[in-house]
């Protein structure tokens, strides 16, 4: 259970461990992590949510005629960052939710609209949408004048040790640094591709796990950094290595009990884990727009790669979209495999959650599962068992996004019609683009 500080517990750790700046941070439309930072000076103001800033300079916020936003930090995310100068004097850091200047909260809050949903989960009976990301990442060496390259960190493979390389040092710093800041870090390995690596974290409920993910990428990137490389979330860096994901595990609790789990169930799942699963592969075409919603995202989303390109679901087959581990029954998950680091942990958490209450509402079984390779069936037994594949471009997951009205209701009207926008606008900017690709294919032409 998360520790909600007090306002006199914060002050006593400011005074011991000398912390002399505030950072207050929340997320734009896209995940970008913001921040206003303010002196100790003003932490009684920030006790008291009095500090603003101009929202209209924030990707999908407001007009600049309506700008004056107010935070109201959540002390249960309180933290002093670790590589703070002790003499300079350290910073503290909150996360925060947007509210209007007359203290409602702000619908285009990508956090907010997360604990709507969340709200609409309990007004249906259920306590918690406990959440485990698994989100990968890539470690390069930075160049002399401190620019990124794409030379990984080593030429290791999944589960590979190499105990001092630079990789393997850096990973062992970003998990140490995560424990001191109250992070419990699971697992930490090489993943498949060279320089990639992988650091689990224990599951949380929706909103905190999603507020983890933002501080997990802050805190590695800081990390890489120190070591003279460049950390990067980016889905597919570089052509021809697997690209990095972001696996999302969910599981639905209701009095202390894990509802999809069911000792006589097939697989060990509940009917209401199986609605829930049919909601997430029924809208999971416009899901699929924002658990992938960069250009770039796409270019993981192949065949070869282990990523998911088709719809469909299994208990212990790596190909299908969503996946059964085997757990004990805490650990009863349906874990989606499509989403990347580059979504915003708080649409795609309120989007999927949204999919699944829909599900169980409707309560209709979903297909039957796959027992054997999607990527090796024809097409014939694709369309036998119902099987279609995923959107293939930004393009057609934003179409079908603007289809979805479930999806849409999931992030609400201001940021709904926000998301378009930026996804079209992406969309536009990249085709309008010319890549080496084309100029070395068609130059002679």
């Amino acid at each position: 259970m998360k520790k909600v500080y007090t306002e006199e517990e914060i002050r006593k750790i400011i005074r011991d461990q000398n912390v002399r700046f505030l950072r207050l941070c929340f997320t734009d439309i896209n995940g970008t992590l913001k921040n206003v930072e303010v002196p100790l000076s003003q932490l009684d103001k920030v006790l008291a949510n009095e500090i603003r800033f101009d929202g209209s300079s924030i990707d999908g916020y407001v007009r600049i005629e309506e700008s004056d936003m107010v935070l109201y930090p959540d002390f249960s995310t309180w933290a002093v960052l670790p590589w703070g100068d002790n003499e300079g004097g350290k910073i503290g850091r909150l996360i925060c939710s947007v509210h209007n200047t007359d203290g409602t909260p702000f619908a285009g809050d990508p956090r907010n609209n997360l604990k709507r949903v969340v709200n609409e989960m309990k007004e249906m009976g259920y306590s918690n949408f406990e959440i485990g990301f698994e989100a990968e990442f890539f470690l390069f060496k930075e160049d002399s004048e401190g620019n990124w390259t794409t030379k990984p960190t080593d030429q290791s493979s999944y589960f590979d040790m190499a105990s001092e390389d630079e990789g393997a040092k850096c990973r062992r710093d970003i998990v140490e640094t995560l424990e001191k800041i109250g992070f419990e870090v699971e697992a930490a390995h090489h993943e498949v591709g060279a320089g990639q690596q992988e650091i689990d974290f224990r599951f949380d409920d929706a909103v905190a796990t999603a507020d983890k993910v933002l501080t997990f990428k802050m805190v590695v990137k800081q990390i890489a950094k120190k070591h003279g490389l460049h950390a990067t979330f980016m889905p597919k860096p570089v052509e021809g290595l697997p690209g990095s994901g972001m696996h999302t595990n969910m599981s639905l609790f209701k009095d202390g009990k894990n509802v999809f789990y069911d000792k006589d169930g097939e697989y060990k799942l509940s009917k209401t884990a199986l609605y829930f699963l049919n909601g997430i592969l029924s809208h999971a075409r416009a899901l699929t727009c924002v658990g992938n919603p960069t250009v770039n995202s796409y270019k993981r989303l192949i065949p070869g790669f282990e990523a998911p390109v088709y719809i469909s679901w299994a208990n212990k087959n790596r190909s299908p979209l969503v996946r059964i581990p085997d757990a004990e029954e805490i650990g009863t998950r349906l874990e989606m495999r499509s989403a990347d680091p580059t979504a915003n942990p708080y649409l795609l958490l309120a989007a999927c959650l949204k999919a699944g209450l829909e599900g169980i509402k409707e309560a209709k079984m979903p297909m039957k599962p796959i027992t054997s390779n999607v990527f090796e069936m024809s097409a014939e037994e694709k369309k036998e068992r119902g099987i279609i594949a995923l959107p293939s471009t930004l393009h057609n997951a934003t179409k079908y996004f603007k289809e979805d009205k479930l999806i849409q209701d999931a992030l609400g009207e201001h940021l709904t019609q926000s998301f378009i926008e930026s996804k079209e606008l992406e969309w536009a900017q990249y085709t309008q683009s010319v890549s080496d690709w084309e100029r070395n294919r068609y130059m002679n032409y």
